[in-house]
């Protein structure tokens, strides 16, 4: 009986230690925005134009492995297999970083389409796109480290100017490519947030044009709903993306200063920026909550879709001014 009880204490223990090991490693890291900023003001007037942006994704993407627990997606261990809200936000994360990295590859360093090819960005980007639930050879987290070195050693070119290779060029249609983008990525997320309670949706895939098709017959009317037990994941995620975008974007403020200005432009960025903050805020609920739309209880993934909605749309009008002359 003695040996009975011994083992059922052990196991309480056990059971303790990993709930809190769990909420530990839930824990959403604080936001970077002063210490990309520092890192800038640190280097003055020798600051160079994209040195904002490029150290965002760097720390974005080092924060993704050096948080509490380290980065957990791939993790085939108790607790941290039975944990999703946080691989969730991993994914968010990770989804942001790599729209701009490819950005980073194809545009931002390019003055033109017949340029070459950054030599450290063509070896960072593909690095990303690893699945991020790969656990050994190679595992997500060492692909990642790979990434992160190279976008060191792009940075370091980039302040050097006896190393013109290495360039980031601060032009409205660079930023607008990446803007659109993003602005798909937002669009999905409030249309997967909305779906938490349900909706009979239209079919407008091909509104707009009389000429268009489509590869397989899709009804014109079809109920959307996310299943309960997806419900905090689609929100994580999408917390965790706007978490993301919320630093790329502060970066983008110093970086295309004059671009922004110029267009008269940089009071929009700003209004996105405000609406994405409102998504940091802290949850106060135990978890998620999925109330019906006007119903007694709150539903945390329509107020997310929300904010979403109100950031989409402002980058809607971004991209206008960016493109206008």
């Amino acid at each position: 009986m003695g040996n009975v009880k011994l083992i059922s204490f052990g196991a309480l223990i056990l059971l303790v230690i990993m709930y809190l090991t769990a909420w530990w490693v839930s824990r959403e890291p604080d936001l970077l925005v002063d210490e990309i900023y520092q890192s800038h003001q640190s280097l003055g007037d020798k600051a160079p134009v994209g040195y904002s942006t490029t150290t965002a994704l760097i720390r974005v993407s080092e924060t993704l492995l050096n948080k509490n627990g380290g980065y957990i997606s791939n993790d085939i261990m108790p607790p941290f297999s039975f944990i999703d809200n946080m691989p969730a936000w991993e994914l968010g994360v990770l989804e942001m970083s790599r729209d701009l990295a490819l950005s980073l590859r194809k545009d931002l360093s390019r003055s033109q389409s017949q340029s070459t090819e950054n030599i450290f960005l063509k070896v960072a980007q593909p690095q990303f796109n690893i699945d991020h639930k790969s656990w050994a050879i190679p595992s997500a987290e060492s692909e990642y480290k790979k990434a992160i070195a190279q976008l060191y050693l792009y940075r370091d070119e980039l302040v050097d100017p006896a190393k013109p290779d290495s360039q980031f060029y601060a032009r409205a249609d660079n930023l607008r490519d990446w803007l659109k983008a993003v602005e798909k990525r937002l669009g999905s997320y409030s249309q997967r947030l909305s779906a938490s309670v349900g909706q009979d949706r239209l079919n407008t895939d091909l509104a707009g044009e009389a000429a268009a098709r489509q590869s397989t017959y899709a009804p014109s009317l079809r109920n959307i709903k996310t299943s309960w037990w997806k419900i905090d994941d689609e929100f994580y995620e999408a917390r965790g993306a706007a978490w993301a975008l919320l630093h790329f974007l502060k970066a983008v403020e110093v970086d295309f200063a004059d671009t922004l200005e110029r267009k008269n432009a940089m009071i929009s960025l700003r209004q996105i920026i405000r609406e994405l903050e409102a998504t940091q805020e802290a949850i106060w609920s135990p978890m998620v909550l999925n109330g019906s739309g006007f119903g007694l209880l709150a539903n945390h993934s329509l107020v997310m879709a929300n904010y979403i909605s109100r950031a989409n749309a402002a980058l809607i009008d971004l991209s206008e001014l960016l493109s206008q002359g």
